[in-house]
Order: C-alpha cells, then sequence, then structure tokens
C-alpha cells in the first residue's frame, strides 16, 4: 500500500504562514530541519511543512482533522483568514478555510464511525 511520506504547503511568506499555523493548530517548528525558505512542522505525523514561493499554485487541498470545526473557523477569521459556513455530510462536518495569504484549507471533523 502507498501512503502519504511528506507534503508541503506553499506559501509567500514563511514567517506568516508560522504565525497563523502555529496560533490556530499550536504547532511548532524544528529549527535545525528550517531555514529562510522552508518551515519544518515539529513532530509532525507524517512529517510536512511550509515551502515559500513566488506564487502559491495551491492545487491540492488539505483537510485537517480537528474535534471543533466551529471553533476553529471562529479562530481562522481572528486570525486574519477567512472562513465558509460549516456544513455536514454522511462523511462529518466540514468548512473550506483559507489562511491570511489566502491558502486553502478544510478543517473536517469525522462522523461516529467513519
Amino acid at each position: 500500500m502507498i501512503q502519504l511520506g511528506y507534503f508541503t504547503i506553499d506559501t509567500q511568506d514563511i514567517d506568516k504562514a508560522r504565525a497563523f499555523y502555529g496560533a490556530l493548530f499550536g504547532w511548532r517548528f524544528d529549527e535545525a530541519q528550517s531555514h529562510t525558505a522552508y518551515a519544518h512542522v515539529a513532530d509532525s505525523q507524517p512529517p510536512f511543512g511550509f515551502v515559500k514561493v513566488e506564487r502559491p499554485k495551491n492545487n491540492e487541498h488539505l483537510y485537517f482533522r480537528v474535534d471543533d470545526v466551529d471553533a476553529l473557523c471562529e479562530r481562522v477569521v481572528e486570525l486574519g483568514g477567512k472562513a465558509a459556513v460549516p456544513s455536514d455530510s454522511r462523511s462529518g462536518r466540514t468548512a473550506v478555510v483559507e489562511d491570511d495569504q489566502g491558502v486553502s484549507f478544510s478543517l473536517w471533523r469525522p462522523a461516529p464511525g467513519f
């Protein structure tokens, strides 16, 4: 079976990404693995980080599994991002949000038994 082994999220500003996602999810960054064009998220599984690019293409869409979609949507807005109204489906509760640089991702709370 092939599994996701590593991923990166494109961003125009590494420091802003560190601040936004650190405040939203409590992520810490591994300074030994980071540099001016890359910030590695500490203790992540699978391992991942942020890569500085001139213009993010954002062809992928990530879903972060969370306990409270609605509370984190509010937090996204407090941090300068945007959040759609959360919705429910058979797979759970989701909302598409954007960080303060316009990178979109989703928040997802799986339905019981999913």
